[in-house]
């Protein structure tokens, strides 16, 4: 049953509503750029919202029962800020910094904002993330916070988007709320759907959702919407509002050619009458959430690794499942997903042992680094893993998670040609190279089975991106389980006074090299192997100091292309300091590889002992 407001109330929604529109048009008129009619479409939306339903104390944003709230939308990022200073968490002098270099209110929201959970603007991602903060609340956390994603039509033409719907609707995510500002026009003009908000709507409710289709600027219709959205219910709701682009202005109003573009400053003082000038300056109260604390959690205990036997034979990747199973069974933080290959990958042990902190996120890797994201805004340890191919999907949430200054757990097996006869598709020859390119990220390729459940634990401590690539062969335990292994270090595995070479591998390389240091020191040539498991950060005092004492000749080794990989990272080490450079041999996967046995797979890629052999030879 509708219910009409009193004026009262529909006036403060009003009063609210008009100053955000204004102060979307001031900021940006005032930076000289922004999109100010993308945030007017949202302003009436926005405005019942902050009055009336959402509950944060912007005192206190660490509160971990405060709702959460999400611009998918980032480019209207001059409405979110507008609510900030609404709110009383800024002021006007800082709203007028928009854009302006070393301002807190960048083009896109950030992180260096303490009331913004995750970076926006590359669209597509909000709703997966607001998903994965949604799993947090209903299965970790078990608190009544509620996740609101505000996000653009134009976007809903995202895989991701859908992606996400699926898994909310899969997990039963009532504590989850859309709201889509169906303003029709995109960048270029019409989005793909335009107003047709029935066609948004039976795609909601195919992925189970409730749907709600409004009128945007209609304050009965948006009250009413966000009341039943919030009745108790085990479904997802997406309100689709009808609105106007640049609501309220006469020349900006569902005009094409505006997205993205500033209101003139010889048009401001017109479009700021439109909106009839409204106080700049008021406050509205935000209500404040329950004062309730997430489940408790045992305290965290002393990790105890799995252990192999020396010489004998176990994958890598097997190792990760066994350790990330000792992880959760020491810190009730920890938490894992994978997509659907958690018997090739082994997060079915953490699975097994820990059901109620694992989450399946099937065949959607954009979604399963979202949902890592996601956990960690709520102070979860997330591991997510998969074939390390398949993380190329999700680079883009890779890259952005970066810049949302988030700290997840990413572990990519079957890399590289050794993992046989599935052929290229599986095989991930660039995976390193796109880890190492994002920022502030840690790059680990263990080679055995005690080193890989070590690197575990210390992925565990590390802050930002941090991968793990593991091998899908059985290889030889080198390192007996209590030798310790740190992020940014390496192993000198073989070496002594008469070394004529060096060289570096990691993962399956290395056990080739091994191979290789055998047979030439059969023909009496010495050579020093370096173990460079840490590829970023990369062991630089450990190679510059084999350099100088091994005839200032280094041969890489790598299952990867020549790109971007270990042979890279072990070259730029030399760059960094004065002094000539050593010359390097790099051996990688030069060719499109085929199916074949590993062996052959690593020999016809010249990765193999042989080749190392040859590459020996030549240089010394």
């Amino acid at each position: 049953m509708t219910t009409t407001q009193t004026q009262p109330q529909v006036q403060q929604w009003t009063n609210l509503a008009q100053q955000l529109r204004v102060d979307s048009i001031r900021c940006t008129t005032a930076a000289g750029s922004g999109h100010p009619t993308s945030s007017m479409s949202a302003a009436d939306l926005m405005s019942v919202l902050m009055i009336s339903y959402l509950r944060y104390d912007f005192e206190n944003p660490k509160h971990p029962n405060n709702d959460h709230l999400i611009f998918s939308k980032g480019h209207a990022c001059p409405l979110l800020y507008s609510m900030y200073k609404a709110a009383g968490a800024i002021d006007d002098a800082e709203l007028m910094t928009l854009r302006k270099f070393g301002s807190r209110l960048e083009g896109h929201p950030t992180p260096v904002l303490p009331w913004v959970d995750v970076a926006t603007g590359s669209l597509g991602q909000g709703l997966p993330i607001g998903a994965g903060v949604a799993m947090a609340g209903k299965y970790l956390d078990k608190l009544p916070y509620r996740v609101w994603v505000v996000l653009g039509d134009s976007e809903m033409a995202e895989g991701s988007i859908w992606e996400a719907c699926d898994k909310a609707g899969f997990y039963k995510l009532g504590n989850l709320i859309g709201i889509l500002d169906c303003n029709r026009l995109g960048q270029r003009g019409q989005t793909e759907l335009g107003w047709n908000t029935a066609a948004y709507a039976a795609r909601a409710r195919a992925f189970g959702w409730r749907a709600f289709e409004i009128d945007g600027h209609n304050y009965d219709e948006i009250n009413q919407a966000y009341s039943e959205a919030l009745k108790e219910h085990d479904s997802p709701a997406l309100i689709i509002a009808k609105t106007k682009k640049g609501k309220g202005v006469s020349f900006l109003e569902d005009k094409e050619g505006w997205h993205g573009k500033p209101v003139p400053k010889d048009k401001e003082d017109q479009a700021l009458q439109e909106l009839h000038k409204p106080a700049r300056s008021m406050n509205f109260p935000v209500q404040k959430p329950e004062d309730l604390q997430p489940a408790s959690l045992p305290p965290a205990k002393a990790v105890e690794l799995p252990r192999y036997e020396l010489k004998s034979s176990e994958a890598t990747r097997k190792a990760y499942g066994d350790a990330l199973k000792a992880l959760g069974e020491a810190n009730a933080r920890v938490v894992a997903m994978d997509g659907e290959v958690s018997n090739s990958t082994f997060a079915q042990e953490f699975a097994k042992a820990f059901p109620e902190r694992f989450f399946e996120q099937y065949i959607a890797e954009q979604q399963l680094v979202a949902t890592a994201i996601g956990m960690q805004v709520r102070h979860y340890i997330p591991f997510a893993s998969t074939f390390a191919a398949f993380f190329a999907r999700a680079y883009d949430f890779i890259r952005m998670g970066a810049i949302s200054r988030a700290n997840i757990r990413l572990c990519g097996s079957h890399a590289g040609v050794s993992i046989g006869e599935d052929g290229p598709s599986q095989m991930a020859l660039e995976d390193l190279a796109m880890m190492r390119a994002v920022y502030g990220s840690t790059v680990l390729y263990p080679s055995d089975a005690n080193q890989a459940a070590q690197l575990v634990e210390e992925m565990a401590k590390h802050d930002g991106i941090v991968y793990m690539r593991t091998t899908r062969e059985k290889t030889s335990v080198i390192y007996g389980p209590d030798e310790k292994f740190m992020v940014g270090g390496s192993k000198v595995v073989k070496q002594s006074p008469q070394d004529k070479a060096t060289v570096v591998a990691a993962g399956i390389t290395l056990h080739e090299t091994l191979q290789a240091y055998e047979q030439l020191k059969g023909e009496n040539i010495l050579i020093r192997v370096i173990d460079a498991y840490s590829v970023k950060p990369i062991d630089e005092e450990t190679l510059l100091a084999a350099a100088v004492e091994a005839g200032n000749k280094v041969i890489t080794v790598e299952d990867h292309w020549p790109e971007g990989g270990l042979g890279d990272a072990v070259t730029e080490a030399f760059t960094q300091r004065d002094g000539p450079m050593p010359q390097i041999v790099k051996l990688a996967v030069q060719n499109m590889p085929g199916s074949g046995t590993p062996a052959e797979l690593l020999e016809e890629a010249g990765i193999s002992a042989h080749h190392i052999v040859l590459a020996v030879k030549a240089l010394v």
